[in-house]
């Protein structure tokens, strides 16, 4: 009985829309070059009407070069489905706002291919019998698709967006691209656990770690009984960490693959590096 009402959809939708706005709100939140812009408005005495004017236009010239990079970004997509959002083939790339970050993430978030990917993994998770206390027939799947999508939309939202901003962190995968295949490799691993903040300083990635452990214990409250608690939560969090060191691997390789398969894919490829 507990379970199903954890699991009633209104409890998921409340729990869905306020993570949403939240990472929302806070990606309303100036950044540090623009709290100093607006101080710099409230002070023009000090620092000179033009260098403010300077500013305003240097800062606007950044957003909008960020912008014409995500619009690249946005494009990009392993056999034309998955989506890759959040790589960038530009190692210097002009850091996020906390409204580009929030940008990316939800766009990956409600991708058709999202809601794709949980469908076929809610339906190999009915053919095992994961998860028995869903049960099975439509309302099970149903349940399981519901999970499935709920993992994958509070860990995007939380460790692309919302813990990004706090932690000033950048959550897009700079593909490395040049090197030995092992190199490359333990790059692409290491980028679970590694991240550039927005000032371009290699860190760890606070974000994506603490992401995954807050999205396991969210599912708290939709999975089974069984499912439940501190193991569980640990569990899934080293799962979700596992597919996304399997995902920046991909990502970094793709590609390389791509270009050998698809040889008419070389020059749209060479014409998106700066």
């Amino acid at each position: 009985m507990m379970a199903a009402r954890l699991f009633h959809p209104r409890i998921l939708a409340l729990a869905s829309c306020l993570f949403v706005a939240t990472a929302y709100s806070v990606a309303q939140v100036p950044t540090s070059a623009d709290a100093g812009l607006a101080d710099s408005t409230l002070r023009p005495q000090q620092i000179g009407v033009s260098r403010n004017s300077e500013t305003a236009t240097a800062v606007e010239s950044e957003r909008q070069k960020a912008a014409d990079q995500i619009r690249n970004q946005e494009k990009q997509r392993i056999l034309g489905v998955m989506p890759q959002f959040n790589v960038s083939n530009i190692s210097d790339a002009v850091p996020l706002s906390p409204g580009q970050k929030f940008q990316l993430a939800f766009k990956t978030a409600t991708d058709p291919a999202t809601f794709l990917f949980a469908g076929v993994s809610s339906g190999i998770s009915q053919a095992n019998n994961s998860f028995p206390g869903y049960g099975q027939g439509a309302q099970g799947y149903a349940k399981r698709f519901g999970a499935s999508y709920l993992d994958s939309f509070d860990g995007t939202i939380i460790g692309n967006a919302a813990l990004p901003i706090l932690l000033r962190q950048d959550p897009r995968y700079f593909r490395k691209a040049d090197g030995g295949i092992a190199v490359r490799l333990g790059y692409a691993v290491l980028s679970t656990f590694r991240c550039k903040s927005d000032t371009g300083d290699s860190q760890p990635n606070y974000s994506n770690v603490l992401g995954n452990l807050a999205a396991g214990g969210i599912s708290n409250l939709y999975y089974p009984a069984g499912e439940r608690g501190f193991v569980s939560t640990y569990q899934r969090a080293i799962v979700v960490s596992g597919e996304g060191a399997i995902g920046a691997i991909l990502s970094e390789f793709w590609p390389d693959i791509s270009h050998h398969v698809f040889p008419r894919n070389r020059e749209a490829s060479a014409d998106e590096r700066p």
